[in-house]
């Protein structure tokens, strides 16, 4: 499924687009995307759309809280998962509701543990999908697979 959002980002960003879902899969499936990957990876984007439309704003984007993790949390994001987050919103590149979200799309994900290089690829898809503007040099932090300075 992260090969499918990372080559979403690569072919559709700079063009600003974000293709309808039926669309998407005709070409996600030209491009020679196996069919339940490009079934997983449209329900994981039907979810942030829907989380991030339907779902009401109970944080303030500027509120001073500090974040506790859940032990779900904890049990699927490790400390650099988690660090990388809280580095993010001290940057202000993100805000509490973003982060919620990102959380969300984190802990829908099947399986165990997300890795520091998937929660890269889940916050550039959020911030994507938010049209939110973003620095080169966080887009570059995001792209890259270098993980090891965030350990703590």
């Amino acid at each position: 499924m992260f090969d499918i959002l990372v080559y979403l980002f690569e072919n559709f960003f700079h063009a600003d687009a974000y293709p309808e879902p039926e669309q998407l899969a005709l070409k996600l499936s030209a491009a020679g995307f196996e069919d339940e990957e490009i079934s997983e990876a449209l329900q994981w984007l039907d979810g942030l759309r829907e989380f991030g439309v339907d779902s009401p704003a109970t944080i303030a984007a500027d509120n001073g809280s500090v974040r506790c993790f859940s032990q779900d949390e904890v049990a699927k994001l490790d400390t650099e998962c988690r660090g990388f987050l809280v580095f993010l919103e001290s940057a202000g590149v993100l805000n509490p509701p973003t982060r919620e979200l990102i959380l969300e799309r984190a802990m829908a994900l099947s399986g165990h543990a997300v890795s520091l290089s998937r929660l890269k690829i889940i916050v550039l898809m959020v911030l994507w999908n938010q049209h939110q503007t973003m620095d080169s040099l966080i887009l570059e932090e995001l792209l890259s697979g270098n993980d090891a300075r965030y350990l703590h």
